[in-house]
């Protein structure tokens, strides 16, 4: 089966005045539906692999033939990444996290505004186009990192649990080249909900 583009889980003008209407249009009904459509056009050539979710393509990119690799690859991490951005993100979100997160976050970086501190600096200081992510890796431990390009801890055994975009697109309409503006208002929209469901 084919991979789609999943809805967004809010109007395009949710996230306002943070994330703006007509950077959520470019960014996912244009910038994400290319990923999707690549990936798939890639996918076409070996149909074995048309039941494999993305986390399954991800996990094991070695198990891809070797003509496909990098277009799924990059497809498959930009449409995952791009998909959790958006889950992870809610209008009349931010704040304090709460439930379970908030108990790992203070035994892994003590506070709140530490982890705030530092995941911001590692999303505002990945040079060029990239992610922010919090993520778990296969002994329990929680790491902040910024990955390249389609970069994605699945690919490295992890699982991510927060991430946010800082590739030009996400932000360059409002916010021009002012990513760490952007990284202070995108705190307001993290869902706490989603993070904690992703959790378990």
């Amino acid at each position: 089966m084919a991979h789609e583009l999943p809805p967004l889980p809010y109007p395009y003008t949710a996230l306002e005045p943070h994330i703006d209407e007509t950077t959520l249009h470019v960014h996912h009904d244009k910038h994400h539906a290319a990923y999707v459509n690549n990936l798939n056009a890639a996918l076409d050539k070996h149909p074995e692999l048309s039941t494999k979710s993305l986390e399954e393509l991800l996990r094991n990119l070695n198990a891809v033939p070797d003509d496909i690799r990098t277009a799924v690859r990059r497809n498959a991490g930009q449409t995952y990444n791009h998909t959790m951005y958006w889950q992870v993100m809610a209008p009349g979100a931010g704040g304090p996290p709460k439930g379970a997160i908030a108990e790992v976050i203070k035994a892994s970086f003590g506070d709140f505004e530490t982890f705030k501190t530092k995941f911001s600096q590692a999303a505002v200081g990945q040079f060029g186009s990239g992610w922010g992510w919090l993520s778990r890796d296969q002994a329990g431990k929680f790491a902040i990192e910024a990955t390249s390009n389609e970069g994605c801890p699945l690919m490295e055994g992890k699982w991510p649990v927060l991430v946010v975009d800082v590739w030009e697109h996400a932000y360059y309409l409002k916010y021009q080249n002012r990513r760490p503006d952007y990284l202070q208002a995108w705190w307001n929209l993290v869902n706490w909900d989603e993070v904690n469901r992703r959790l378990k």
